[in-house]
């Protein structure tokens, strides 16, 4: 499971804001964010690509699984990771890559995918959403289609309308990943894996011996071109795997 929080457009100084944790089982394997060449991201060793990323000329990408009964999923020929690691490594307008994705979307598990190549914003889900621009607004995606509303995201989305409202710097943003509030079992979602594991997975962060937030990241693009990059890791039980890393491009 994993959340992305994100303001399109929403501030003067910064078009783009970026709040996302990556939610995954502790044993699998992984490395940190760090630049490798003009890409900057995180690696999963098991499957190959990447959860989230952004290169220097300023493109960026990230995907979410969608969550769904066992016996619904498919595994897929190909490795959802590789969504955003194929975005950020061509040249395609946005609109252009999510067509080719959309073509063959059906050789993927369930997907959620972020593209922009910051002048726009585009959206696809292989569970029943189209590729699509994004309008101006503040967005939380999750483990269901863009803007289902679960307690999460929309917890998510006003505290990140406070962030806004505060000039948020990427530490207020890694304190919004932080959220661990579990709401009431009659406000949870149902899809269909069961209570216990609708109330691990229902806040922001995750937190367990097994299972958990592995990666909180929070981004800020600059109106004038850059951008501010902030990664915690965590270990599990929710304690952290060291200090924050920060990336800066100008």
């Amino acid at each position: 499971m994993c959340i992305i929080l994100f303001a399109w457009q929403q501030h003067p100084d910064f078009p783009l804001m970026v709040a996302a944790n990556r939610d995954e089982f502790h044993h699998r394997p992984a490395e940190a964010a760090r630049w490798r060449g003009d890409l900057l991201c995180g690696l999963d060793l098991a499957a190959g690509g990447t959860w989230l990323g952004l290169t220097r000329a300023g493109r960026f990408a990230a995907v979410t699984n969608y969550r769904e009964p066992i016996q619904d999923q498919t595994a897929g020929a190909r490795s959802r990771g590789m969504l955003p690691m194929g975005f950020l490594e061509s040249d395609d307008a946005p609109e252009q890559w999510l067509k080719k994705i959309a073509a063959e979307q059906d050789q993927y598990g369930g997907f959620n995918l972020l593209v922009s190549d910051s002048k726009e914003l585009w959206y696809i889900g292989n569970r029943g959403a189209e590729p699509q621009a994004l309008a101006p607004g503040i967005y939380a995606l999750s483990n269901g289609l863009l803007e289902t509303q679960w307690p999460k995201t929309e917890r998510g989305k006003m505290l990140m309308r406070q962030c806004i409202n505060n000039n948020a710097d990427t530490d207020q943003i890694l304190d919004v990943l932080a959220d661990d509030q579990v709401p009431e079992d009659d406000q949870l979602p149902n899809t269909g894996v069961g209570v216990e594991l609708e109330r691990l997975v229902a806040p922001i962060f995750i937190q367990s011996a097994a299972y958990g937030t592995r990666a909180s990241t929070a981004i800020r693009f600059h109106s004038e071109g850059g951008f501010d990059f902030a990664e915690q890791r965590w270990q599990p039980g929710g304690v952290k795997a060291g200090e924050a890393s920060f990336f800066t491009q100008t």
